[in-house]
């Protein structure tokens, strides 16, 4: 069975850390360990986040909703990851997103103060989550650019792409078709020409309330192959 201080050296705040750093937080900082069952809510949308939420063991569905919840898009994530990291610090701290245990799932959570002093601690912790802010903030600079002049493939990649992780699996945009054409601003023909040429690529595959996304990465790749 692996100790607490392997479980620590997987999550990917602390890749990279010495043993014997791991070591001397754990004797300094609050770490503290929970369990959910199957279908067990672990976060509300709105909620404030105080603490990060990682994942050690099972799996969890985060999904991120419109206010009248006519769009959805829900990923899996699984151990070991982390949940929502980069709405700990600025102006929005509140989740965007639910999240809600799979199968029994482990996760350990840590206060944003004792998040803070680990970040002074060590240069590695500091890395590692301004690696994480950086790729999500470059997300919104590669959507806008989708958005603004992309093709309708581009910009429900940047969909996808900016509302989920970049560990994420089985995500899926849950909308009906009406809606989504409505949205992107293409007739209905043109929108599920473009599904299909999506779906015979490989890269999706749906039906008429949901969009199932079988490649994230080949969705990113639309986004920055468009720039290039």
């Amino acid at each position: 069975m692996e100790s607490m201080y392997d479980i620590l050296l997987e999550l990917p705040m602390f890749k990279g850390a010495s043993y014997n750093k791991i070591s001397e937080i754990v004797g300094k900082a609050k770490f503290h360990f929970l369990k959910y069952l199957p279908g067990e809510r672990i976060i509300e949308a709105g909620e404030p986040c105080t603490h990060l939420k990682f994942i050690i063991s099972g799996s969890v569905r985060v999904t991120a909703a419109n206010t009248d919840g006519r769009f959805k898009v829900s990923q899996t994530l699984s151990a070991p990851d982390v949940i929502a990291p980069e709405f700990l610090f600025g102006r929005a701290t509140d989740y965007p997103v639910t999240a809600t245990a799979i199968d029994t799932a482990g996760l350990v959570q840590i206060s944003k103060t004792d998040f803070v002093d680990i970040l002074n601690s060590d240069p590695v912790f500091l890395y590692n989550y301004l690696n994480t802010l950086s790729v999500n903030a470059q997300k919104a600079v590669e959507g806008v650019l989708a958005v603004a002049a992309g093709s309708l493939e581009e910009r429900i990649a940047f969909w996808i792409i900016a509302l989920t992780q970049p560990s994420g699996t089985d995500i899926r945009l849950c909308c009906k078709q009406r809606d989504l054409y409505s949205l992107f601003g293409v007739q209905r023909s043109s929108f599920i020409a473009t599904l299909d040429r999506m779906k015979n690529e490989g890269t999706i595959d749906y039906d008429s309330n949901e969009i199932r996304i079988l490649s994230r990465k080949e969705l990113l790749n639309r986004i920055v192959s468009a720039e290039d």
